[in-house]
C-alpha cells in the first residue's frame, strides 16, 4: 500500500494539485496581508481616531497581531482533524472561514458610526482570519509534498509558498491602484472596503479549483494501514498532537526556531516598511506600496528557484543562505530607505525578500519531511504556527515601538539580526531531510545518518 502511495503522479495531475494549493494559499494570504497593509495605512484613523497617529498605528498593529495569536489554535484544530480526516476537507473549510471573515471586514462600520464596538468587531474577525490561516499552511504544503517524489519535492512544494508573495502582490496591487485612483478622503471613506469585498469573488474561484483535486495518496495509504492495525489490536488511535509532542518534540522546536528570522524579517520588510518609509523617510504611501509591489513580484519568481536549489544542495544550506543573508542586510536595508530615493527603497525591499525566499522556499518540504504521515499535518502546523506568535505577530509592533522610543532604525536592525542568529542555530541542529520518503509511514530517513525509526507505538499514529 505504501508502495502505491509513493508512485509519482503524472506531471499534469501534479500541476493541477500545485495550482489548487497555490490559488488557495494566494487567496488566504491576500486576505491576511490586506489587513496588514490596511492596518498600516488607514485602520488607525478609522477604528482608533482618538489616539495620537503613532499610538493609533500601534493599536492598529495590535489587532493585526491578534490574528497571529489565533494561528496556533488553528494549527492544533486543523492539524488534528487534517491527520484524522484528510488534507482536502480541512483546506476547503479554511478557505471558507478566511474568505468569509475578510468579506465581513469590508462591511464593518467604523468608529465614527458605532464607537468602540467597531474595533471589537474588527478584532473578532481578525481572530477568525488567524484561526483559518493557522490551519491552511500545513494542509496546502502537505497536499503537494505528499503527491510528489523526493527528487523534486523542494521545487514542487515551494509553489504553495509563492502564495505568500502572490497574496502580498495582489493585496498591495489592489491597494496601490485604489490609492492612485481615489483621493485620500475617498479612500478613507469607502475605497478601503473594495479589496476586502473582492475576497468573496476570489473565494468562489478558489473553492471551485480546490474541490477538484484528490486527497493525498500517502495519507490515504497511511489511514488504511492505521485502520487495519486498530482493528487488529482493538485499541484506539493516539491523538496526533500527543504523538507529535512525544516523538517529534525536537523537530517542533527546530521548526519554530527556523521560522524566527523568516517570519520577523518578512513583516519588517513588507508591513513595517509602510510605517517607516512614510514617517521617517517622508515618502508617500504610493511610493512605499509600489516598492513592495515590485519586490513581491521578484519574491514570487525566486521562490521556486530556491526550492529547486534545495533539491540539489539540500534544505539546510539554502535555508542558511537566507538566514545569514537577511541578518547581514538589515543595516544596508534601512540605510537605503533613508536616502529617500525610490530606486534605493526598491533595492532594499527586493534584496531583503530574495534572502527571505531562500528560507521560505525549502520550508514546505523541510517541515513535511520531519514528521511521520499520520502526525505530519499536526507537526508541521504546530512548528510553523506556534513560532508566529513570538515572531511575526509582534514584529511590526516591536519595530514601531523601537522607532517611537529611539527614533532610529539601529535597534530594529539588531532585532532582526538576533532573530537570524536563532534561526542559524536551529538549522545547525537539524538533520538534512531532502532524501526522505514521505510514503514511509514510520518517517525513517533514507540517509545513512538518519535517526532510527520511530518506536512501534508511534508507528500506529
Amino acid at each position: 500500500m505504501a508502495a502505491s502511495a509513493s508512485a509519482p503522479p503524472t506531471t499534469r495531475s501534479l500541476k493541477r494539485i500545485v495550482a489548487a494549493s497555490l490559488i488557495g494559499t494566494t487567496i488566504e494570504w491576500y486576505d491576511f496581508f490586506l489587513y496588514g497593509s490596511a492596518a498600516a495605512l488607514v485602520f488607525n484613523k478609522l477604528f482608533f481616531p482618538e489616539s495620537d497617529p503613532l499610538v493609533g498605528t500601534l493599536l492598529s498593529f495590535l489587532t493585526y497581531a491578534v490574528g497571529f495569536a489565533a494561528r496556533p489554535l488553528g494549527a492544533l484544530v486543523f492539524g488534528h482533524y487534517g491527520d484524522r480526516l484528510g488534507r482536502k476537507k480541512l483546506l476547503v473549510l479554511s478557505l471558507l472561514m478566511m474568505g468569509g471573515a475578510t468579506f465581513a471586514i469590508g462591511l464593518l462600520p467604523t468608529h465614527a458610526t458605532v464607537g468602540s464596538a467597531a474595533p471589537v468587531l474588527l478584532t473578532v474577525l481578525r481572530l477568525v482570519q488567524g484561526f483559518a490561516l493557522g490551519g491552511e499552511w500545513g494542509g496546502a504544503v502537505l497536499l503537494v509534498s505528499e503527491h510528489g517524489d523526493a527528487k523534486r519535492r523542494g521545487f514542487w512544494a515551494s509553489w504553495p509558498q509563492t502564495g505568500a508573495p502572490a497574496g502580498q502582490l495582489l493585496a498591495t496591487g489592489v491597494l496601490s491602484a485604489l490609492t492612485a485612483l481615489t483621493s485620500d478622503s475617498a479612500f478613507g471613506s469607502w475605497g478601503w472596503r473594495i479589496p476586502f469585498l473582492l475576497s468573496g469573488v476570489l473565494v468562489v474561484v478558489g473553492l471551485w479549483i480546490r474541490l477538484s483535486v484528490d486527497e493525498s495518496p500517502v495519507f490515504k495509504a497511511a489511514l488504511a494501514q492505521a485502520d487495519e492495525r486498530r482493528s487488529a489490536a482493538g485499541a484506539a488511535e493516539k491523538m496526533p498532537l500527543i504523538a507529535v509532542l512525544r516523538h517529534h518534540w525536537r523537530d517542533v522546536l527546530i521548526a519554530m526556531g527556523a521560522r524566527m528570522a523568516e517570519n520577523i524579517s518578512y513583516y519588517v520588510i513588507t508591513a513595517f516598511i509602510l510605517v517607516y518609509a512614510t514617517t521617517e523617510a517622508d515618502l508617500s504611501k504610493q511610493t512605499a506600496l509600489n516598492a513592495v509591489l515590485i519586490a513581491s513580484a521578484v519574491h514570487f519568481a525566486v521562490i521556486p528557484m530556491w526550492g529547486a536549489l534545495s533539491d540539489r544542495f539540500g534544505r539546510k544550506p539554502v535555508y542558511l543562505v537566507g538566514a545569514i543573508g537577511v541578518g547581514l542586510w538589515m543595516f544596508p536595508f534601512f540605510a537605503l530607505i533613508d536616502t529617500r530615493s525610490f530606486g534605493s527603497l526598491l533595492l532594499a525591499v527586493t534584496v531583503g525578500l530574495i534572502f527571505h525566499g531562500a528560507m521560505y522556499a525549502p520550508q514546505a518540504a523541510f517541515f513535511s519531511e520531519m514528521f511521520a504521515t499520520r502526525m505530519r499535518y499536526s507537526g508541521a502546523s504546530i512548528g510553523a504556527q506556534f513560532s508566529s506568535v513570538a515572531a511575526g505577530a509582534p514584529a511590526p509592533l516591536i519595530a514601531t515601538a523601537l522607532l517611537a522610543d529611539f527614533h532610529s532604525s539601529t535597534p530594529i536592525s539588531l532585532y532582526v539580526i538576533a532573530a537570524a542568529l536563532i534561526t542559524v542555530l536551529a538549522i545547525a541542529c537539524a538533520k538534512e531531510t531532502r532524501h526522505r520518503d514521505l510514503a514511509d509511514i514510520e518517517g525513517a530517513a533514507a540517509e545513512p545518518d538518519a535517526p532510527a525509526a520511530l518506536p512501534a507505538d508511534a508507528r500506529t499514529v
